[in-house]
């Protein structure tokens, strides 16, 4: 005689998007994550721009120094966008507001340092090509 082993009742995973997150526990991860967020990133600017006044006027450590907070900006602003992505997926809408509203601050950052960064530093005047000779005036010599 064959024996019929009971039926266990489905596990139920508790994924992360499953349910909504509850408004509380939402609002509450937002202010703390945008609050940390904010000290982050006063903290690395004031540290940044600690190492400009440090260079004391040397332009390459100037320049190194702001190079290095424009890529730590953009690796920031990286670091938000999947954040948002995470809190989306866990279905919290606050704290996506909350990341998103950030990534667009400091996006909105990042642009104006880059944009400062190209205004001190524009390309140089091309070089003439080998056979150049200027034209003067009554030289004669205008190609």
């Amino acid at each position: 005689m064959t024996q019929v082993l009971p039926e266990h009742p489905p596990r139920h995973r508790r994924w992360p998007w499953s349910h909504r997150t509850s408004r509380a526990s939402d609002v509450l991860a937002a202010i703390t994550l945008f609050v940390a967020e904010a000290v982050f990133f006063a903290w690395s600017t004031f540290t940044s721009g600690m190492e400009g006044w440090a260079a004391q006027g040397d332009r390459g450590r100037i320049d190194a120094a702001t190079l290095a907070n424009i890529a730590w900006m953009e690796h920031f602003l990286y670091a938000l966008l999947a954040l948002a992505a995470l809190a989306a997926l866990s279905r919290a809408p606050w704290t996506t507001v909350s990341h998103l509203v950030t990534a667009v601050l400091v996006f909105i950052l990042l642009i104006g340092m880059q944009h400062e960064w190209d205004r001190g530093h524009p390309t140089p005047a091309p070089t003439p090509r080998a056979g150049y000779s200027p034209c003067y005036s009554g030289s004669g010599t205008c190609n």
